[in-house]
């Protein structure tokens, strides 16, 4: 066998990168070396090692302490956000090659949304899902945006659908329906019919809003603002379906997204699009950054959006559930 020249070309082996890649990865996620410690079941004294070697190796500052919270410098995010999909990827692999033999044929797939998706936008695609794959256990976890999104960040759920306004920079969101504000009342309402509706002609009458820490509140609020057009709230209360109810009762008027209007609501209530003051409001799937997804969770963003893993126009200004 011939033997190399001397002007062939030479590779130094970097050892094993991948402990010092998880513990790098687990500390940016979790942002301490104690939590990534526990989350990988070894020492505080290991993971610093193995992040001063990855250090010492890459010839950069990784990490760097903001407050109480070790988050990554520029280049530490660089390698971030290359390192944790390949991380991932191979931690997933068992469990990606198993599904890929066995199909879809067993395992668990649990997506976090708001009452609002899971009451109007998901049931045909749950039914769907369920149709084609039985034998997966699907859990729907009933949370608001900021709980939806601490599941997915804790990797409790494999993703989220609902609406979002702020996406933070660890996560995607991309958006597949959008729907208009309503401004809903009963049939006999003055509103109902009056031509060349403004907004100022809700001034009059007592608004029904979810709670003020919910999106549409702090929405409804900033448009009446912007406009400078006073309003009045009658009524605080959670839900889409108390909301229509109460107002059908005739206990004021509430502005909603149309996808909690259905055809029994405008039976008994009257509907007028406010997209001349309102936003569109978006609904899509929330997924963090790199995370590894099963087929199971790839089989029902499908249902959702079926281009979603060819496409990458995510919207990175949407907002969190109601």
């Amino acid at each position: 066998m011939a033997s190399q020249g001397s002007d062939s070309p030479r590779f130094a082996y970097k050892g094993d990168r991948l402990k010092p890649l998880r513990a790098f990865c687990q500390t940016a996620r979790l942002g301490s070396v104690s939590r990534a410690a526990e989350a990988l079941y070894v020492s505080q004294p290991a993971i610093t090692l193995q992040l001063q070697a990855l250090e010492r190796d890459m010839g950069v500052r990784l990490l760097e302490r903001s407050g109480r919270r070790l988050t990554p410098t520029r280049e530490g995010q660089i390698l971030y956000d290359l390192a944790r999909p390949l991380v991932e990827g191979i931690d997933g692999l068992d469990a990606a090659f198993r599904d890929q033999i066995g199909g879809l044929d067993a395992g668990e797939l649990h997506v976090a949304a708001g009452s609002s998706t899971i009451l109007y936008l998901l049931p045909k695609i749950v039914a769907a899902f369920r149709d084609q794959h039985a034998d997966v256990r699907l859990a729907l976890h009933n949370v608001t945006g900021a709980g939806g999104l601490d599941l997915l960040r804790s990797d409790a759920v494999d993703l989220a659908v609902g609406s979002m306004l702020d996406v933070p920079s660890d996560l995607s969101y991309a958006p597949v329906y959008r729907f208009d504000p309503m401004l809903i009342m009963p049939r006999d309402h003055p509103l109902a019919k009056k031509p060349d509706l403004k907004l100022e002609d809700l001034s009059p009458y007592g608004l029904i809003l979810p709670p003020k820490r919910l999106t549409t509140y702090r929405l409804v609020d900033l448009i009446f603002q912007q406009n400078r057009v006073p309003y009045t709230v009658a009524l605080e209360v959670g839900g889409w379906e108390v909301i229509k109810q109460y107002v059908a009762m005739g206990q004021g008027i509430s502005i909603v997204t149309s996808i909690c209007l259905t055809d029994a609501d405008h039976e008994r209530l009257s509907a007028r699009s406010l997209a001349k003051y309102f936003p569109a409001r978006s609904y899509g799937v929330v997924m963090r950054k790199g995370k590894f997804l099963s087929p199971q969770a790839r089989a029902f963003v499908d249902l959702i959006q079926p281009d979603l893993f060819t496409r990458r126009s995510y919207d990175e200004t949407g907002h969190s559930e109601r």
